[in-house]
């Protein structure tokens, strides 16, 4: 996508979500999972490269000692339809007997976070949580698949900004929009 492809979608894209809203969204976040895994010391693991923003914003404002790691798991490469998964990065540290948060930016139809869960759990992880910035409003999630932390809502439509990408860009708008 060129710089004048990317700023044409840019213009007529909708906020969704400004910063306030999405900022308000994170401390709420923050705050349910201080609460829900209280007496735990989370594994704490990034998805990049779209959980990246989320992460680095949210994990300040968990009241627990947090294990930090990541992963860098994709089935877009840029494209606006997702392929086979690739895992481009493992974890630095096993699964096996801690309760692990996947951190991400959206939850759309799940495979990836959904493959994710299956290798935490395959790898004797105690528990496993998922939290998203959003939840993208359709029917077509893997069955059974479910965000623990959900910061906002967002409609069927494409969404970029704030991890999210189009084609690769916009990751780091301070806002939400949608095309």
């Amino acid at each position: 996508m060129t710089d004048a492809e990317f700023e044409a979608a840019l213009a007529r894209a909708e906020l969704i979500h400004n910063e306030t809203v999405i900022d308000a969204a994170i401390e709420r976040m923050g705050t349910e999972i201080t609460q829900a895994m209280r007496g735990m010391r989370p594994h704490y693991v990034c998805v990049l490269t779209g959980g990246l923003i989320l992460a680095g914003k949210l994990a300040p404002r968990i009241d627990l000692d947090l294990d930090f790691d990541y992963l860098h798991a994709t089935r877009y490469r840029g494209a606006i339809t997702g392929a086979w998964l690739e895992l481009k990065a493992k974890p630095r540290h096993l699964f096996e007997g801690r309760d692990v948060l996947l951190v991400d930016d959206i939850l759309d139809e799940g495979k990836t976070l959904a493959a994710l869960v299956e290798m935490a759990a395959t790898g004797g992880a105690k528990s496993v949580r998922i939290a998203v910035l959003a939840r993208k409003l359709h029917d077509r999630c893997v069955p059974g698949l479910r965000a623990d932390f959900i910061g906002l809502e967002v409609p069927d439509r494409y969404v970029f900004g704030y991890g999210m990408d189009m084609h690769e860009r916009g990751r780091n708008l301070k806002g939400i929009y949608a095309v």
